[in-house]
């Protein structure tokens, strides 16, 4: 058997150990992309409730690309969420000045739901 061979579809496969050749795919160059928590989340997403955009991101080279898009953008909804949370419920630096604790509880709600309609919105659409 052939070590190489070149597929009709004009893939390249190699023989490995096992006697089963595998296609040689490799993600095509610049796709280094720092993926974080949101990044990951809609990764996991896709690939148990949409297969078939998980795959053809995969195939196309484009998923860590698309992954790290997310998570950028998860993270400045998330600021922006929580700017306009903090204006609306009047939690300033002189709350934090006055009642520390309070502060903290206050900015644990709004830090949370803005999460929360980050992943509604965003991650798990």
């Amino acid at each position: 058997m052939k070590k190489n061979i070149i597929g009709e579809n004009g893939i390249g496969y190699t023989l490995r150990a096992d006697g089963l050749y595998y296609p040689d795919l490799k993600l095509s160059e610049g796709t280094e992309y720092e993926i974080g928590k949101y990044g990951r989340m809609r990764c996991e997403y896709l690939k148990s409730h949409h297969k078939v955009v998980y795959m053809d991101l995969v195939l196309s080279g484009k998923l860590n690309k698309y992954l790290h898009e997310v998570d950028e953008d998860c993270y400045e909804r998330m600021e922006l969420l929580i700017g306009q949370l903090k204006k609306k419920q009047e939690v300033t630096e002189q709350l934090k000045a006055e009642n520390q604790m309070f502060w903290v509880g206050m900015m644990n709600n709004i830090r949370n739901s803005a999460e929360e309609v980050v992943l509604r919105e965003v991650v798990y659409r």
